[in-house]
């Protein structure tokens, strides 16, 4: 089976006192579960925002003849413990860690309305076999400010200063989901299933606070796994 784990760091400059801490932890859990890790450092679609190059994935999947393709934000932290995520998930299902409403999040259209399951997806931790690659499929339909226009943010993402392009990904992926009718699950109903008396947290991921904030509860969290 061939998996690759997919980074995002364009210019190979995000964030490297947080990276430094966090990249061991990804590699580490690439080399448990036999998965390649490519970091996408280049544009390829700069008309559009920064954060929507991890669309590339929908050309790297098939280049790198992935059977699993999984995303993950270069500043999480994966604790060694996690299981190998692929085992579990059948193949014509899409993964994230969690989600949120739609409703709250995006001007929805007919994809939506007509899909019924009201899905944002969390996109900073996504499995997608070579059957879902479709989830990171770039729009053709709009350009980047009528997709622009379509995110709402919520009230905590506003507050924080994060912008409606810096979740433009998670919009285009949420359209897709709907759009291409894929199936879906997310981590903690798939831990439900396979580890039902769990509840462990295997990951440490924070996007709405300062650079600062982030390390510094970074690395309590490195002490408290005893990283």
């Amino acid at each position: 089976m061939n998996k690759t784990i997919y980074l995002l760091n364009i210019g190979g400059n995000y964030e490297p006192e947080i990276t430094a801490l966090t990249f061991p932890s990804i590699r580490r859990y690439a080399t448990k579960i036999g998965a390649r890790l490519h970091v996408i450092t280049e544009r390829k679609f700069p008309a559009w925002p920064i954060t929507c190059e991890k669309l590339q994935i929908y050309e790297l999947g098939k280049q790198h003849r992935n059977d699993w393709n999984i995303y993950v934000d270069f500043d999480t932290l994966v604790h060694p413990d996690l299981f190998d995520i692929t085992e579990h998930l059948p193949k014509d299902t899409v993964l994230n860690y969690h989600h949120d409403f739609a409703g709250t999040r995006w001007a929805v259209d007919d994809y939506f309305r007509r899909d019924g399951r009201w899905i944002s997806t969390c996109g900073w931790f996504t499995i997608a076999s070579d059957w879902c690659l479709d989830l990171w499929r770039p729009l053709d339909d709009l350009t980047p400010a009528e997709a622009v226009a379509k995110a709402f943010r919520i009230n905590l993402e506003r507050r924080v200063g994060i912008t409606a392009e810096h979740v433009l990904d998670d919009y285009v992926l949420s359209r897709n989901l709907a759009r291409y009718g894929l199936k879906y699950q997310t981590f903690l109903e798939l831990q439900r299933g396979v580890e039902p008396a769990s509840e462990f947290h295997y990951f440490w991921h924070q996007y709405a606070i300062p650079p600062e904030q982030k390390l510094a509860e970074l690395k309590e969290m490195i002490t408290r796994w005893e990283l």
